[in-house]
C-alpha cells in the first residue's frame, strides 16, 4: 500500500521525497489499514460469547454510538451516530458488543444504507430478538468537501426488523426515545 500512496502523491503533482511527505506513504497505509480494520473482524470475535439469558422483553436501546466510516464511492469519511434498539427474546447481548458491531461494519468501505441494514441484521441474527431498529445519522465528506459542497446536510437511514417493522407502537417508542 505504501508504494501506491507514493504514486498517488506523485500523480497529483507533489514530490514524495519532499521532507514533509517522505513518511506520508507509510503513515497513510497504516491509517487506511486502521480505518478498514473491520475486514479483519468477524461477528463471533466481536460478540465473543457475550450473550446472556434474560427474561427482559422490553426495548433495549443504545443511543448516540459514534461511528466513522469511509464512503465506498470516494474513499472519503462519513461521520455520525447510530441508535440501535432491540426487543430481547430470551437473551441479551453485552452492552459494549452493540457498539463493537457498529464499529466492525463501519470500519469497512461502505454506503450508509448498507451499514444500517448490516447492523440490524447482525444484531437480529446474534440475539434472536423479536425485533431490531437501527437509525444512523451521518455527515458525508463526499457531499461537504466536493461535488455539491453542502456543509449542513445530514443523511438519516433506518432499518426496522421484526416488531419494529410490524408494530407501529414499538417503532414510535424507539423514535421517541432517540429524540430525548
Amino acid at each position: 500500500m505504501n508504494e501506491h500512496y507514493a504514486r498517488i502523491i506523485e500523480s497529483i503533482g507533489e514530490d514524495p521525497q519532499r521532507p514533509g511527505l517522505v513518511d506520508t506513504p507509510d503513515r497513510a497505509a497504516k491509517a487506511m489499514a486502521y480505518l478498514t480494520r473491520g475486514y479483519k473482524q468477524t461477528v463471533d470475535e466481536v460478540v465473543n460469547g457475550a450473550l446472556f439469558p434474560s427474561d427482559c422483553s422490553e426495548m433495549v436501546l443504545v443511543r448516540d454510538i459514534e461511528l466513522y466510516s469511509l464512503c465506498e464511492h470516494h474513499l472519503l469519511p462519513f461521520i455520525g451516530k447510530a441508535h440501535v434498539a432491540y426487543i430481547p427474546n430470551g437473551k441479551v447481548v453485552g452492552l459494549s458488543k452493540v457498539a463493537r458491531i457498529v464499529d466492525m461494519f463501519a470500519r469497512r468501505l461502505q454506503i450508509q444504507e448498507q451499514l444500517t441494514v448490516e447492523i440490524a441484521e447482525t444484531l437480529q441474527n446474534v440475539t434472536g430478538a423479536a425485533g431490531v431498529g437501527v437509525i444512523i445519522e451521518a455527515k458525508h465528506m463526499c457531499m461537504m468537501m466536493r461535488g455539491v459542497e453542502k456543509q449542513n446536510s445530514l443523511m438519516k437511514t433506518s432499518a426496522m426488523l421484526g416488531t419494529f417493522r410490524s408494530n407501529q407502537a414499538t417503532r414510535n417508542e424507539f423514535l421517541s426515545l432517540i429524540r430525548q
